[in-house]
């Protein structure tokens, strides 16, 4: 049997993902933003918990580790240039180099920006990226250490992953970002429906994450910086697309 992504909710706006073998009966979580949520999960399902990936230093992604660690024994895995500032790691990795989970690989993708050193999951037999801060579902990472130079590029990397790839983020931002992606591009029908969706779902209380990468490359307005439509209306019709992306998140940083 494959193995199955679950998506849930901790802090007041986290996701953690539970990755689960049904075969061997392994479980791998993915960030650690708060230790009862996670538990929880776990206890209800009569799992175990052997591996937590992190994705960046963040206190809201990696809080749990090391309870969970001392519950479960899992082994931890992260970035090796950011190991300073992470707990303490069984298994560091860098950009360009995989590894095996539970018979699948994961590739680990550079994806500095929202900070220096954090890094992206990504799982092609799944068809799933674990982007936590950097895409995110209709938006992307605030720029609290890298530039916007390294944010665009890892965007264009990330984007450049199959369109059918599923986008597993960090926070459920989606509604806000919704409503400025429409400032942005109040006339693309892809967006117009996506934000209505986006609201009805949260009224009914169900998540907006993960998401589809086809359908962040088309309503996404972090990603959709070079369209010239798009630097037209922000006036900036000659900007490159670095320096018309540093406009929309300087927009959206004072939204």
């Amino acid at each position: 049997m494959p193995v199955t992504i679950t998506t849930l909710p901790a802090r007041s706006d986290n996701y953690f993902f539970l990755l689960h073998d049904e075969e061997s009966g392994r479980t791998a979580l993915v960030d650690a933003p708060e230790t009862a949520p996670i538990r929880a999960a776990l206890e209800e399902r009569g799992w175990g918990l052997d591996e937590i990936l992190i994705t960046h230093h963040h206190g809201d992604h990696i809080e749990a580790v090391d309870d969970l660690r001392a519950a479960y024994g899992a082994r931890v895995t992260g970035a090796a240039q950011d190991a300073h500032r992470l707990p303490p790691l069984d298994r560091a990795v860098s950009p360009g180099e995989s590894f095996d989970l539970f018979g699948e690989k994961v590739e680990v993708m550079d994806a500095p920006g929202h900070t220096v050193g954090h890094i992206a999951f990504h799982m092609p037999g799944l068809r799933a990226l674990f982007s936590a801060d950097s895409l995110m579902a209709l938006g992307c990472g605030r720029l609290f250490e890298g530039s916007p130079e390294q944010m665009w590029q890892t965007l264009q990397r990330l984007a450049a992953l199959p369109e059918e790839t599923i986008v597993y983020s960090g926070h459920e931002y989606t509604a806000a970002n919704a409503a400025f992606a429409l400032t942005i591009e109040p006339e693309n029908p892809d967006l117009i429906s996506r934000e209505q969706r986006t609201r009805e779902a949260r009224a009914a209380g169900r998540a907006t994450v993960p998401s589809a990468l086809s359908e962040e490359l088309a309503t996404n307005p972090f990603l959709r910086a070079g369209v010239p439509q798009i630097k037209a209306s922000l006036g900036m019709p000659d900007a490159s697309d670095v320096e018309a992306f540093a406009e929309i998140r300087r927009r959206k940083d004072r939204f």
